[in-house]
């Protein structure tokens, strides 16, 4: 048994996810850690909400509450709705709590004791109207490499390019959308990253045969550009305070302590039961952990670079990305999601349309590894109606309907297999093969090819056997069919389990069973053929999916705004 541990990018506590932030890092996540525990593996899967920085101030603010107050009421609204979406963490919490602050200020100690913190005076921008120095994020303007128009002031969103605020054309603060602004010397600390390049780069080439090319060819760029001295400080008062005097009106950058985060969430996991848990066996020294990044393209550099390179500095054997999967847009028809344009359907919006395994299975088939992929009602309800309803949920009213109008509600005996039966196997084998080792690689669009594939299977084998015909002549080759089809729904229903967990439940309750001890590893299809033995009583129950209908496009199309 290998030990696997799993971050997924923390999502900033300020407003609820949409579909984008869903399939970008946390339901991959979701999905590997799903199949990773079903191989036998202990897995340590965290996540929480990133709760400093302008944006919880600025948030706040806008609704007339403690800074504090505001963090407790959107983390509990993120933790709510990705229960509802069944994202399997080992434990969300959250990147405010002195556990991390203990961690942050441990290895800030250290960079500083090694000598990679320096103090410069710098320009930063002073917003006039807004009365306050403008962090980053809240100054958007121009990018002086691209153009873009929308680029903010630590990084350009359309080229990935790292910025300077003072480097944009035209700024404005986002805050107020105000010009009047201005550069005042300021004093920050900094992590000195052209100290640590060389050290960096080594440790980043051993990761190329592995990382996907979004995620190595951007560390790469970083590298091949240079390396610039990072500012660790900011002029805000919510956030950990940077111990060292003088900086009392300073706190520490978001970017500093929220990487962080995942090692002060493991502590916060392994505090709340500390007879039983030890975070510090899988981040410091821990040789037979494998660890497994998730987030979206725009997270790649500071996970890729300013993370590692923050361990890399402390000296110490922090455990270090193994395998970074970084992923590409999902936009909406083409556009982006935008809640202020009531542009696209938001996490929250989209579990009270339809459950999680719908939204799953459609994102996880439409996954934006390589590339960018789009969202669409249409391609949503096609694939629902499809591939959910009409393959999978269709073969197991199918088969279970038909068992129990000619033989009873319980699998039938049957016979010996068949060259037909034989073949079923083989193939399936093959398939089945193909889906876990791609699971593995986390080619998860290749997955759900797959998986689905596994399902046409059935459907085509049950098509060519015809039980309803053989069943006049020949009951127990009937019978034999059907035992077949009841163990390919307990197949399906494992197989499904990682991408659609209370789908995969619905299935195995049928047989009044549950989906907990189901293991993928070593997977073999001739003896879970016969898993099911001569006997074991099912229910029909309820069909597991219900088709979307034209006009239930149309009215979701006009409610989210997809400008139809």
């Amino acid at each position: 048994m290998s030990r696997i541990l799993i971050t997924s990018a923390l999502p900033y506590v300020n407003g609820i996810p949409h579909l984008g932030h869903m399939v970008g890092c946390l339901l991959p996540s979701d999905v590997y850690a799903r199949y990773q525990r079903m191989m036998g593996n202990e897995v340590l899967y965290i996540c929480g909400t990133d709760e400093h920085g302008t944006p919880s101030e600025v948030g706040a603010a806008k609704e007339n509450m403690p800074v504090e107050e505001y963090c407790t009421k959107y983390h509990n609204r993120h933790k709510a709705v990705y229960e509802k979406f069944n994202l399997s963490f080992d434990f969300f919490g959250r990147t405010s709590t002195p556990q991390n602050e203990e961690i942050v200020n441990h290895i800030f100690n250290q960079l500083d004791k090694n000598g990679f913190i320096e103090e410069k005076t710098i320009k930063q921008v002073f917003s006039i109207d807004d009365n306050r120095f403008l962090p980053d994020r809240y100054i958007t303007g121009t990018c002086p490499h691209c153009g873009y128009d929308k680029a903010r002031g630590d990084q350009c969103e359309n080229c990935t390019r790292v910025l300077e605020p003072t480097e944009l054309i035209n700024p404005r603060s986002t805050i107020s959308g105000s010009t009047n602004l201005e550069v005042r010397e300021t004093k920050h600390l900094f992590l000195k990253l052209p100290e640590l390049e060389k050290e960096l780069s080594e440790w980043v080439k051993t990761k190329e045969p592995y990382w996907p090319d979004v995620a190595y060819s951007i560390a790469q760029k970083w590298l091949k550009e240079g390396l610039q001295e990072r500012c660790i400080t900011r002029d805000l008062k919510w956030g950990f305070s940077v111990p060292r005097e003088g900086y009392d009106d300073k706190v520490f950058y978001v970017w500093f302590d929220a990487p962080i985060g995942y090692i002060g969430i493991s502590k916060q996991w392994a505090d709340e039961k500390p007879q039983e848990r030890d975070w510090c066996s899988w981040w410091l020294d821990a040789k037979d952990v494998y660890y497994v990044e998730f987030m979206g393209k725009d997270n790649v550099p500071f996970h890729s670079i300013s993370f590692p390179a923050t361990l890399l500095g402390t000296r110490e054997n922090w455990t270090k990305v193994d395998y970074l999967k970084g992923m590409s847009y999902l936009t909406f028809e083409g556009g982006k999601f935008s809640k202020s344009e009531h542009r696209g359907i938001f996490a929250e919006d989209a579990i009270e349309e339809f459950p999680a395994d719908y939204w799953r299975y459609w994102l996880m088939s439409n996954a934006p590894e390589a590339s960018d992929s789009s969202f669409s009602f249409d391609s949503f309800a096609g694939v629902v109606n499809k591939d959910l309803n009409g393959v999978l949920g269709n073969f197991v009213s199918r088969v279970m309907k038909m068992t129990a109008s000619k033989l009873g509600e319980e699998v039938p005996a049957g016979g010996e297999l068949q060259t037909v039966d034989v073949e079923l196997i083989a193939n399936l084998q093959e398939k089945v093969d193909n889906y876990l080792k791609y699971l593995k690689e986390m080619e998860f669009r290749k997955a759900l090819n797959e998986l689905r594939a596994i399902w046409v299977e059935g459907n085509n084998y049950i098509s060519a056997t015809e039980p309803w015909v053989v069943i006049k002549e020949n009951q127990e080759r009937a019978a034999t069919i059907l035992r077949i089809c009841l163990n390919l729904i307990r197949i399906f229903a494992t197989l499904s389990a990682p991408i659609m967990p209370e789908t995969a439940e619905k299935i195995m309750a049928k047989f009044n069973m549950t989906t907990e001890g189901l293991l993928l590893k070593n997977y073999d299809i001739k003896t879970e053929i016969n898993a099911l033995k001569a006997g074991q009583k099912f229910t029909i129950g309820e069909t597991l999916f219900e088709r979307i209908t034209p006009e239930k496009v149309e009215e979701l199309k006009t409610k989210y705004g997809s400008g139809q």
